[in-house]
């Protein structure tokens, strides 16, 4: 079944978030709403009681078609503490794999009574292609597609900015490494300037820079040293072997040589500084341990805020009217 959303498939004729696609395009009211909600989350797991019911008698379908741990998990334990019913599908033993269509198994699994699909998937666009199939009641979750967009790693690491930082308004933000490939930072990029940081820099050899970046506001550094001196906030970002195609780097060593961020390299940033990564990180190629243990480092409290989050996204789609 195929619904017309009009000019933003994310949102509903009344403008409510029904899906979420990609940060670009999003409104800042949509963001600013979902960040507000998580702060209502973020307590729930010290509760004696962990779950609440807005999801109860809803099903959410975790659709991974790419491997992922962190993603994964931390959409799985968001839903079920909104009381949903969760089910994971096993990609590898699904009909997917026997060469049935993406779009055959969503409407399977549709028929199937299912509320709501998480999707990570190797092709961009692929999260987009089934929300214009599904039914008007059914809401599509982007966790990653291709090097298109991961909107709600993009929607934690603004959380994280605004726990820390409390406002957007005089930051400047470097995002460090492997851009080309990095779909956590297209959507930072999305991210930052809707919310009106008035300094967002892309640090990182010429090789990883994809073309267009100061079109989207974004000044780009090819030295680490000039891209994080005096910055308020430093996301590093995985080297993407996986997606790489060609020789794009010498090697590991020498990548870490001229981009690791060291302690010593890390005294250029402002001295209260918050140091960034969205994992898995590898650490000697693109953070020394030192970093990612020490005081500056919120690595860890990011996958904390995950989860809020997440829970934010899943409800406030859940709670957006039907479409008819």
């Amino acid at each position: 079944m195929t619904y017309e959303f009009g000019r933003n498939p994310q949102l509903n004729r009344n403008g409510e978030l029904h899906h979420l696609l990609s940060i670009e395009g999003l409104p800042r009211a949509i963001i600013e709403r979902i960040l507000a909600t998580a702060d209502g989350f973020i307590n729930v797991a010290e509760r004696e009681v962990k779950n609440v019911p807005l999801l109860r008698g809803r099903s959410v379908f975790n659709l991974f078609f790419e491997n992922s741990t962190r993603t994964r998990t931390t959409f799985e334990i968001a839903a079920r503490r909104l009381s949903a019913d969760v089910f994971n599908l096993d990609i590898m033993r699904s009909s997917t794999a026997k060469g049935e269509s993406l779009l055959d198994t969503i409407n399977n699994l549709t028929a199937m009574q299912a509320d709501m699909f998480v999707v990570r998937h190797a092709t961009g666009g692929a999260p987009h292609l089934i929300a214009s199939h599904v039914a008007p009641h059914v809401h599509v979750i982007n966790a990653g597609d291709g090097r298109h967009a991961h909107p709600t790693q993009g929607l934690l690491d603004m959380y994280t900015i605004r726990h820390y930082k409390r406002d957007f308004a005089n930051l400047r933000v470097a995002i460090v490494g492997d851009i080309l490939h990095s779909r956590v930072a297209r959507s930072d990029i999305h991210a930052l300037t809707t919310l009106g940081v008035p300094e967002v820099r892309a640090v990182g050899p010429l090789t990883l820079l994809p073309d267009g970046l100061e079109q989207l506001g974004v000044r780009v550094f090819t030295r680490l040293d000039d891209g994080i001196r005096d910055a308020d906030v430093i996301i590093m970002l995985r080297l993407q072997n996986e997606r790489m195609r060609g020789a794009l780097l010498p090697s590991a060593q020498e990548y870490f040589r001229n981009y690791g961020l060291t302690p010593e390299r890390l005294q250029l940033a402002r001295p209260d500084a918050i140091v960034m990564h969205p994992g898995p990180m590898n650490r000697g190629v693109e953070i020394d341990s030192r970093v990612a243990d020490g005081t500056q480092s919120v690595i860890l409290p990011q996958v904390t805020f995950g989860v809020a989050v997440r829970m934010a996204v899943l409800s406030i789609a859940a709670s957006s009217q039907r479409m008819q």
